[in-house]
Formats: structure tokens, sequence, C-alpha cells
């Protein structure tokens, strides 16, 4: 439903708590008595106030302890209310927790797969449901729970679609629950006017009602609830405007309506202003036909009453429901919550007010409209950070999605508008998300989790985020049993360890366990959080340190795991990249070596050369290049044919990514240290592509591509295959023209190889069939090629300074001599040449 950011790519145990002096020094938790407590003998009381604030599964592992809290855990004041959203609540489920249910009044649920569950439940005094994912639930479903469940007052349904709900089932929840007081669906293709019309028959109670993003309502019949004092059809397409303004002015109990992105106009609004009787607040966000017929300046208020749009303050509108004591107040939301002495009716007008701004800002921040920015940053931001203090769970979780959505501006290419992101931070935004996300409710702390993932994309927001304690908790809630919570909390962390700043922070806070024990924890049908956890622990391996510690976790071998078996391609991205990064420390750790030794690790990566995917592909060439710098990883790795793999990759790749080609040529570059590979490399047609490397004009491709054919240059055979392929001429381009300096000297040494007395002087080019074949002759090429690589040596001589330096032997100058011909790059070739045992 709302957008994500991941970041992609950055290349290169448990926890103690803690008892506090004070109290220690109370006496009632030091290391002499706490071992000693008999739980059981405290007060009945206690106990159950305990056990309220554990989720249900620690609530259901301690009442297997013992009787005692086994009988207290089935109170029936513990189960008055059940959020089953992040639980698997199926049937079997349901018949086990239907014993402690008799006495249930509110239940939320994912509605997908659990709406026959809800049924077995047995919970006949059931007064509120709320379910999400509500595309799978049926008339026939909706019909069984209505018939089940007649003492019901108050069903919500969204904000996803009830695409399978029509107005049959409407009807039917009339008919069998004539207490209900709140309907609120989103989604609903129809809803006719017998629906409605049976709403207004037996449900004479019925106070809120919602038909939200629905296709077609029955506006006539609208008309007929009397008893309604809150509605929204908001989202709503096709109604006729001016039939339902003619209706709904006259209904004699409502007090607001919300007609938010709806196509109203101002003819319709200006009826229900100046023609509704009790009309109080009239919602009307992001209405662009309205909107674009109206005056600002003219719309401020009518009769006493508030028309809440984009046109116009919005805190100030609402502002002018209170007393003149609130005039002066920024957030006239939080100045309600604090008021002791409140009137009731205002009370269910501002709890109304909040519900349908959470649900429109959140809609309107999904669909991403570029003429709304201005909005964000002069409204909607305050706005959502007043709802995220809301005291609505509901609200507030839908304000943190809608934070989590809002400030997405390519979801693709991990990237937030940071204006929006800093202006959350400015309203202590984050530490508003920090208190959530440490909330009790699983709920909330994965859409707040979610929300400080995304804004931590903003190297501000990510500051912010490390200094008020937020790693710490997304360490621990990374460890949660909930998947949901786990996900957005692994998410967080992945965004967090770009860069060097907080890498540090993420694995003091035992963050790189927790990560490797997602992967072990929820090895399978978890591609998100797997994606996730990879992610974080490739940017985190991009750290000596950090990369040291993903090993002693077990991440070497939980990566590897993810790479031989996950089938998700951004699973198997990450898994690469991680790898990848793990192996670059080569030097300074045995994780190269670690990788190439555990089993089944580099035949995994061989075969994702293969992957449709190609940024699979990128990161498995990535990770097979780094591990050819150990000895013993490139003779397995051809031995798991990757030999033939890399060269196939680097001949398919010719309009692939530059990133691609640079992995691949990179790979074969490094194989092609050993001579059994480089020859393989030449007969097997690697060549060719590598010379398509080294006409590119991107400095890191045609880089590569030139130290590829450098080594395989070095026998006879493939230099003469450089020759008939084409090889000169882009060799000598690069000799002579490469604005890196490597490069020049990588192609140079290509060519005094090639040209020395290994090849004959004369030699077929170009197509090999009888009689098409061209004759090249060797003794004018190749002195065509010396003299540029004599070119690129006299390039580093400059006759006046050298003879200076040598004649005075000032320290000063020949060190600027040294530095003018020094090739920064070629000191690690030199030292990784060596450990190859070639020289240069």
């Amino acid at each position: 439903m709302s957008r994500r950011v991941r970041q992609k790519r950055e290349h290169s145990w448990g926890e103690k708590t803690n008892i506090s002096s004070q109290t220690l020094d109370c006496g009632s938790l030091t290391s002499a008595t706490i071992s000693g407590v008999d739980w059981t003998t405290l007060p009945d009381d206690t106990v159950i106030q305990l056990l309220s604030y554990l989720n249900y599964r620690d609530r259901a592992s301690l009442a297997s302890t013992c009787q005692t809290f086994r009988l207290l855990s089935s109170s029936p004041c513990l189960w008055g209310s059940l959020d089953l959203r992040s639980h698997r609540f199926d049937t079997g489920a349901a018949v086990s927790l239907s014993p402690r249910c008799k006495n249930l009044q509110r239940l939320k649920f994912h509605a997908a797969g659990s709406a026959d569950a809800l049924v077995s439940l047995q919970a006949r005094e059931l007064r509120e449901i709320s379910g999400d994912f509500c595309r799978d639930i049926t008339d026939a479903a909706l019909s069984v729970i209505a018939a089940r469940h007649e003492m019901l007052e108050s069903v919500h349904f969204g904000p996803d679609a009830c695409e399978r709900i029509s107005s049959d089932a409407i009807k039917a929840l009339a008919y069998c629950c004539p207490r209900l007081r709140r309907l609120w669906m989103s989604g609903v293709k129809e809803v006719n006017g017998d629906a409605i019309n049976a709403l207004a028959e037996h449900c004479r109670k019925l106070k809120d009602v919602g038909f939200v993003e629905s296709d077609n309502i029955d506006e006539v019949s609208l008309g007929n609830l009397n008893s309604v004092k809150f509605l929204s059809v908001a989202g709503t397409r096709n109604l006729k405007w001016g039939s339902a303004a003619q209706v709904l002015s006259r209904l004699p109990c409502l007090v607001c309506l919300d007609i938010s992105r709806t196509d109203v106009n101002l003819s319709a609004i200006t009826r229900f202003l100046s023609s509704s009787q009790n009309l109080k607040v009239l919602c009307a966000l992001n209405c662009p036909v309205f909107e674009g017929e109206v005056d600002s300046n003219t719309m401020q208020s009518h009769k006493g009453k508030v028309l809440l749009t984009f046109l116009n303050d919005i805190f100030k509108g609402v502002t002018s429901l209170f007393a003149d004591n609130s005039k002066n107040v920024t957030d006239v939301l939080q100045y309600w919550r604090r008021t002791k002495n409140r009137d009731k009716n205002l009370d269910e007008i501002v709890v109304w007010i909040e519900w349908v701004f959470s649900y429109s800002l959140l809609r309107i921040a999904e669909n991403n409209l570029k003429e709304l920015d201005d909005f964000w940053l002069t409204q909607g931001a305050a706005v959502l950070l007043s709802l995220l203090r809301s005291s609505q769970e509901e609200v507030q979780e839908r304000a943190a999605t809608a934070v989590a959505t809002f400030v997405v501006i390519d979801d693709e290419n991990a990237t937030v508008d940071c204006q929006r992101a800093e202006a959350i931070l400015r309203g202590d935004g984050i530490r508003l998300l920090l208190d959530l996300a440490r909330s009790c409710q699983e709920g909330l702390q994965s859409e707040a989790a979610k929300a400080i993932a995304n804004l931590s994309i903003d190297s501000k927001v990510a500051k912010a985020v490390a200094e008020s304690g937020g790693i710490n908790i997304l360490a621990n809630l990374a460890k949660s049993i909930n998947r949901l919570v786990a996900e957005e909390a692994a998410g967080g962390l992945w965004n967090l360890s770009v860069g060097d700043d907080h890498k540090g922070a993420i694995a003091e806070a035992g963050g790189i366990k927790a990560l490797v024990d997602l992967i072990f924890k929820w090895s399978s049908n978890t591609d998100g959080l797997l994606e996730h956890a990879t992610g974080a622990l490739a940017n985190l391996g991009a750290d000596e340190k950090c990369s040291m510690e993903v090993s002693v976790a077990g991440g070497i071998h939980a990566l590897a795991m993810l790479a031989r078996t996950c089938k998700f391609e951004g699973v198997q991205e990450q898994a690469a990249r991680a790898l990848a990064n793990l192996a670059a420390h080569g030097d300074s750790n045995s994780n190269n070596s670690a990788i190439g030794q555990e089993a089944g690790a580099l035949e995994a990566l061989v075969q994702l050369t293969y992957s449709q995917n190609e940024a699979v592909r990128q990161e498995a060439a990535g990770a097979l290049w780094n591990l050819s710098f150990d000895d013993k990883n490139r003779e397995a790795i051809a031995a798991a044919g990757g030999v033939e793999a890399l060269v196939a990759l680097a001949q398919s790749s010719s309009s692939a990514s530059q990133g691609l080609q640079e992995r691949a040529a990179g790979a074969l570059w490094g194989l092609s240290v050993s001579e059994s590979n480089s020859i393989a490399i030449g007969r097997q047609g690697g060549i060719a592509p590598l010379i398509g490397f080294a006409s590119s004009d991107t400095e890191d491709v045609h880089e590569t591509a030139a130290g590829a054919l450098w080594n395989l240059a070095f026998y006879r055979e493939n230099a003469l295959h450089i020759v008939q392929d084409g090889g000169v001429k882009p060799l000598i381009h690069l000799c002579s023209s490469s604005v890196s300096k490597m490069a020049r000297f990588m192609a140079a040494l290509a060519l005094v190889y090639m040209f020395d007395v290994r090849i004959d002087t004369s030699v077929p080019i170009g197509p090999s069939s009888p009689g098409s074949s061209k004759i090249l002759n060797m003794d004018g090429v190749g002195r065509m090629a010396l003299k540029h690589v004599e070119e690129f040596v006299t390039s580093f001589y400059d006759p006046q300074t050298f003879h200076s330096a040598a004649a005075s032997l000032v320290p000063n100058a020949l060190a600027q001599i040294a530095e003018a011909i020094r090739i920064p790059e070629a000191g690690h070739l030199r030292c990784r040449f060596k450990c190859f045992g070639l020289c240069i």
C-alpha cells in the first residue's frame, strides 16, 4: 500500500539489561534476592497488571510455567481486546484462542485468510472489529460474521479496497447487527440504495459512516441516514453533486462531512455551507475541481461552519471550533488533547477530524502529486506531526505510514525529499517516531520503524536518529519475533549503515548479530525481511572491523545459504553484494578465504552470473572478482565453471550497464592471473568482449578491461587472439588517450608483452573463413604500438626538471619528480601481483 525506500548499495551479542543503582538501593531486585523470589506469591492484581504489558506470545509462554499463572492469564480483563494483525490468524489459532475469548469485545486482524477464523473464535460479545488487507473478504464471509456477532457496534475494513464486498453484504450487516454505531469501508465498488436504506431502517443508532474510495454510491439514499452525525465519502467517484448536496444538506443530525479527494464543485460546497442545519465541519482536502473554481480569500467560514481545505490554514480552521483562548495555539489538536475540561460533543468532532485527516493524508501521500509540494512544507508535515501525538492508535499508525510515504519521491532509486524529511526533523518528529517505536504495540512499532528508515536516507535525519538512541531501538526491534517489526527495523539499519558514520554504532548496539539471526530465523517466505537484512549486512561488510563481526556472527554461512537457496532476486542481489564486500578485505582478514571454504558459496555465485536480473549478475561478478584475489579461490572458481560463466557474461554484456561491464571484466582480470585460467579465457572467446570493453568511454570499464588484456597478453596464444580480434587499436588508444594513468600503464604493458618476439611477423586478422581474412604486418604494427608506449613513458619526463633536480639533489625537487611520475594505483598492483608470483 505504501511506498518504502531501500538503500541499494555501498561497495568498497545478546542484549544486557542494566539495573540502576536506584533500583538496587530499593532492595527489590538485588542480586541476593532476585533468584529467591517466588513470583507465584505476588498479589493476583499485580500479576494481571504485569501480564497486560506482555504481547500474546509472551503471555502464553508465561502462562505455561505454572497453574497459578495459567489461571491468571485467562482473566477476562486481559482478553477484552486482541490485535492479531501481526500474527497468523487461521481457524486453528482461533480454536486455540476461543476458550479465552468469551468476553472479547475488540478485535483487529489482517482480513486476508482470516474472515472464516473470526467465526471460530466464538466471541459472541464482540463489539468492534477492524480488518485490513480486505481484498479477500467476500459477501458470504461478511454475512456469516454479521450473523454470528449480532452485538457488533463498530465495523472498519480498510484502508485497502474491499473489492469482493457488495451491497448484499452491507444489507446482511444491517439486518443482523441493529446495534451498529460505526461503519467504515474502503473500496466497495457499489453501495446501492437498498443497502443504505437497510442501514437507515435497521441500525437506528448508526452515528458514523464512511464509504471511502468507492466507485458508486447512491447519493439520494444517503439522505435517509437520519441518525448519522459523521459521514465520509472521501475519494469516491461518480457522485452527482447536485442531488448529493440537496439531500445531505437536509440530514437532521449531520455534524461533520468529509468529501476530500472527490470532484466536488464550488456550487455543492456552497450549498452545504449555506443550507445544512447542524453541520459544523466540512472537510474538503485535495478537491481539484473546487480548488480550481474558488478564490481562497472568500471561503474562510460561513454561518459558524468550518471548511477545512488546502486553500486555507487547516489548524486555524480547527481552532475556530474552540474558545478564544486557543487562538494563538500553534498545534490546536495538541491543545485540545491537553485540555482538562472538555466538551463531549467537541471531543467527538476532533476525534473524527483526526481520523479523516490521517486517512486522507495517507492517500494523498501515496499519490505523490508534485503540485502538493508546497502544502507538505507549509502545512502537511505539521499536521502529520500532530497526528503522531494522537491518543488514537489507528491514527498514529496511519500518520507514521504517511510520514514514511510522503518523504519518498523515488523509491526505486532510494530518493527522498530532503526538505520534507527535515521538516519532520525540525518538528521533533524523530523523537515522536522513536517513542512510537518503543511502544508495546507492534503495529506502531513497525510503522514507526518504517518511517525512521525512510527518513534516514537524509544524512541530517540519520545523524539525529543516531544521536537520539535510534540505532539501539532499531537493533532491539530487529530481534522482534514479529516479522513485520523485524523487517522494518532491518530496513532502518540498512539505511543508517550507508557511509561510515553509523556502522560502528550499529555493531556496538548488537545490530550485526541481530541481522544475521534474522536470516536464520526467517529463512523462507520472507523476501522483504531477508532483503533488508542482507542489504544492511552488505553495507556493514564494507567496513573492515564490521566485516569481521559479520563473520564471527555466522554471517558468511547465512549469506552463502541465501545465495544458494533463495529465489527472490532482491535477496540474491544483496547477498552477492554482501559477500563481495566481505571479501574485499583480503589483505587484512581471512573473510576472503573463509567464503571460498564455505560449502557451495562459490558455486552459488557462479550460478548467479546466469541470472535474468542484471543487478544480480553484476553483484555476483563483483563478488567473484574480489574472491579471485585468493589463490585457492581462483582455482575453485574455475573448477566451478567460473571461466565459462564469466566469459558468457562478458559476451552478453555489450549493451549492459557500465557497472556490470566493469565487474565482468574485473572478474576475468582476477581469474586471468592463473596461467591455466588465462589460456582458458582466450580459448573460450573471452578476449573479444574485453576488447569491446577496452573501447568504452567509461574509465572504470576500460581500466579493468586493460588489466585483463594485460594478463592475457602474457601468453603467446592470447596475444595472437588480441591482434586477430582487433585489440591493438583500442590498446593504443588507451595508452595514448585514457584519462586514467592506470589504464594507460596497463595498456602499455599489454602492448609490450604482445610485440616482443612471441608473435610472428605477419598474422591473419578478421574472419577466419577461407579467402576472407586479411594479413596484418606485425612488424609495422609493433613499431607503431611501441612508439605510443615510448610516448607514454616520456610523458612523465621533463628534461629541464630532471636535470635541475639531478644537479641540485634537493630533496623537495626530487620528491616533486617522484610524485609526478607516480601512478598511485600501481603500488596496489605491485603488491597484488607480487602475491600472484608475476612481475610487471
